[in-house]
């Protein structure tokens, strides 16, 4: 049984996040920018993906949306840990 989506939930910062975030001031500022939701939708959908050629795509795809202001990743329909209606992209 799928546990509930929690509005309050929050996703750890992966180290390549970090990694690339230390590496351009520009990108940090602008990261330090987004909202805390933002943020985490951000993550959840660079670490979503099952296979690591998938992450390190949407891990450039973040560095670019970013730094040309978008405040989401573009076509997410947000973290299915906090949304229900987003649910059915998380493994039961």
């Amino acid at each position: 049984m799928a546990q509930a989506a929690d509005p309050d939930f929050r996703h750890e910062m992966p180290p390549e996040i970090e990694k690339l975030l230390a590496a351009d001031g520009e990108l940090k500022s602008r990261w330090d920018a987004l909202t805390e939701l933002g943020r985490n939708e951000f993550i959840c959908w660079t670490i979503s993906a099952k296979q690591e050629a998938t992450r390190e795509k949407r891990r450039q795809r973040l560095v670019e949306e970013v730094l040309d202001g978008k405040k989401r990743p573009c076509c997410w329909p947000g973290c299915p840990h906090r949304r229900q209606s987003a649910r059915k992209f998380v493994d039961a």
